[in-house]
């Protein structure tokens, strides 16, 4: 990019700093001039100063007072800086241009830093459509041919390869393969897929080719829906930001009929004299101006992100940092964020004559050619032991794994699977697996092929055995291969090793951040997973959530939060995937996990564990709720300045100068009351 466009594109994404910048420059010189006595450098450099700093308000009170009829605080503060500045040159003392110049700096300081606090991207969507392919593969007269996504028709057949992200919800017509469908469901394992079932535009596709027929209209997928409920939610208008525009365009109104009424009345009622009417008027819309009231808050919550930020907690919504202290319940979902998102092997259980090692070995050696995630949790886990690769390995798809070692063949695969190799599984392993199911872990059987001795000796090579309808070695009578074998003799047995549990760990220090979050205050924990029901809940006990919601789309979790905010009101959602988008975004506070979080959750989201650390919620919720306390405090303070000095204005008591002062005063205060919050 060439310097005129950086340049052009930094002035237009830090218009307001800027502007704020050169308008407190242009005031310093015009004071300094003022000071030396240049009063023409003076007056020349002070209106520039003006026009800089205010023509933003200005121009967006007018347009709101023009389009809506509505009076704010942007016209009020330009008013109250115009009416100090024609009061000093009409006294012909000129420091009050000066205090007008640094009302509108200090407004327009706040606008920026407002704008930068609550700048929202716009990225969430973009990051979505990168989960869509541009084009398919479809068979069309017999040949296959590359078309845009958009081209697509009811009725068309796709080719889909190993590898490859499905283009759109489509149903299998022909293949089988395993299916990644974190990114839509959240689902933890792969999901095997077959002839009839359907598939989501989005998901990774694993090892096998696929033929799919789309039964639906491509603006019709899952992955459009998701989009256009981010869309939905994200537009929505919070009641609290509703709140705080009604009461400033109220507050301006009441400052600014009020100062009408204060120009017009007295000298009929009491008897003032115009100019004393006029001059008590201006200082109450100096001394009545919301600077105080505005900086009772963005500083403060500037403060609270900065120190978020220390902390490991990206707040991007300035306002979203007071509202997560108001939360009374928080849904969590579970793969990425109450659990860690990575399979790994949590038990082996040997039987009697073997050792967890030898269990871990055996199962390494077949697993190891194997790209299924449950044989690499499985490799990980025994990467520090002494194993050799199997050889001749043939893969099942959807049952198991058979391979062979050292002339032994090792096979690893379900229940059903190894039930067609072992006559009698051990019942003891049995009501394990069966209690290990339950937890919503994954069980893997592992067992061995022990050699025999035949009537003239044990086989040297697999050619010298007969080979079953099933492709696997038979026991019992054999098809004879020559006249070594006796063919009714039988000469193998297949033996268990033990079984190996695998499943997506729970985070460890999930279980107290969701005791802690109890004590503070919390109504209701819920968890909502794509994830089966048993799963669920197993993880659930573990944890001590409240409610779980399984088996779930990322539209149906919109709709379990939005139920939850009709029962709570302020209702956070915590998530990780693209899945987690549309109630992250509907929640009316969103907070992604950061490390692990797709670009589309850590975009949607208000707030980001960058860290990955779930106990960092609580640290949030108590940043939250001084954050409350202070702009409470702050409030007060600005109201109770501002009656003060209206009081004292009414009464004749100050002058212009010490209501500048004062009302500066405030200001400062205030702010600095803010900046407590800069402290952990």
């Amino acid at each position: 990019m060439l310097f005129p466009e950086r340049l052009h594109q930094f002035t237009k994404e830090h218009a307001d700093a800027l502007a704020a910048l050169a308008c407190g420059l242009f005031l310093f010189c015009g004071w300094f001039a003022l000071h030396l006595g240049f009063l023409g450098w003076a007056l020349l450099l002070l209106p520039i100063a003006y026009v800089i700093g205010g023509y933003e308000s200005a121009r967006e009170g007018l347009t709101t007072l023009i389009k809506e009829k509505e009076l704010d605080v942007d016209l009020l503060m330009i008013v109250a800086a115009l009416g100090a500045a024609g009061l000093g040159l009409w006294r012909r003392e000129y420091y009050l241009i000066i205090d007008g110049a640094i009302l509108i700096l200090i407004f327009a300081i706040s606008g920026a830093l407002e704008g930068y606090a609550m700048q929202r991207t716009e990225r969430s969507i973009r990051s979505l459509m990168s989960l869509t392919q541009d084009t398919a593969r479809v068979v069309r007269r017999g040949n296959e041919e590359v078309i845009p996504i958009k081209q697509l028709q009811v009725g068309d057949e796709i080719i889909v390869k190993p590898g490859e992200l499905i283009p759109t919800d489509a149903v299998i017509v022909e293949g089988y393969s395993t299916l990644n469908q974190a990114a839509i469901t959240g689902e933890s394992l792969p999901v095997e897929k077959t002839v009839g079932d359907e598939v989501f535009a989005g998901t990774l596709n694993g090892y096998g080719a696929l033929k799919l027929k789309l039964h639906q209209p491509p603006e019709s997928s899952l992955i459009q829906r998701v989009i256009r409920l981010v869309q939905q939610a994200q537009t929505e208008t919070p009641p609290s930001q509703q709140f705080i525009e009604r009461f400033e365009r109220g507050y301006a109104r009441v400052i600014v009929i009020a100062g009408i009424l204060l120009l017009i009345l007295p000298p009929f009622l009491w008897n003032w004299d115009w100019e004393t009417a006029i001059y008590r008027a201006l200082t109450f819309l100096v001394v009545a101006s919301p600077c105080a009231l505005m900086a009772a808050i963005m500083p403060t919550l500037l403060s609270g992100i900065a120190n978020g930020a220390r902390q490991g907690i990206l707040f991007k919504n300035g306002a979203q940092l007071e509202m997560i202290g108001k939360v009374r319940a928080i849904a969590f979902d579970k793969t990425g964020t109450l659990t860690t998102g990575l399979l790994e092997v949590c038990e082996v259980i040997p039987t009697s004559e073997y050792t967890k090692a030898d269990v871990l070995k055996a199962a390494a050696s077949v697993e190891s050619r194997s790209e299924h995630p449950l044989g690499l949790a499985i490799v990980k886990a025994a990467k520090n032991l002494d194993w050799q690769a199997a050889t001749e390995v043939q893969a099942f798809p959807g049952q198991g794994i058979v391979g062979m070692i050292d002339n032994q063949e090792v096979l690893a695969g379900k229940n059903d699977f190894v039930k067609k190799y072992v006559a009698n599984l051990p019942k003891n392993l049995i009501e394990i697996a069966t209690n290990l199911e339950l937890q919503g872990k994954t069980v893997v059987w592992i067992a061995e092929k022990r050699w025999g001795d035949g009537e003239l000796g044990a086989p040297t090579t697999e050619r010298e055995w007969g080979l079953g309808a099933m492709g696997r070695w038979g026991g019992g009578e054999i098809e004879r291969w020559g006249e070594r074998f006796h063919p009714t003799i039988p000469l193998t047995q297949h033996q268990v090793l033990g079984i190996i549990a695998i499943a997506d760990t729970v985070r460890s220090q999930a279980a107290e951040t969701m005791s802690r979050l109890k004590k503070l205050g919390i109504e209701q924990i819920v968890m909502l997973t794509g994830d089966n029901q048993k799963t669920a809940e197993s993880v659930a006990q573990e944890l001590g959530v409240d409610r779980v919601y399984a088996e779930l789309l990322p539209e149906d979790k919109l709709h379990v939060i939005r139920r939850l905010q009709q029962e709570y009101k302020t209702v956070a959602m915590v998530g990780d995937g693209i899945n987690d988008a549309p109630a992250l975004a509907q929640a009316s506070v969103g907070i992604a996990m950061g490390t692990a979080g797709s670009d589309v959750a850590l975009e949607t989201a208000d707030i980001v564990l960058m860290a990955d650390r779930l106990e960092k919620i609580e640290v949030a919720i108590r940043l939250g709720k001084r954050t409350q306390a202070i702009v409470k405090q702050n409030i007060t303070i600005a109201l109770g300045f501002i009656i003060l000095l209206l009081i004292g204005n009414f009464l004749g008591e100050i002058n212009l100068p010490i209501g500048v002062v004062g009302h500066e005063g405030s200001t400062v205060l205030v702010t600095l009351s803010g900046l407590r919050l800069l402290k952990n």
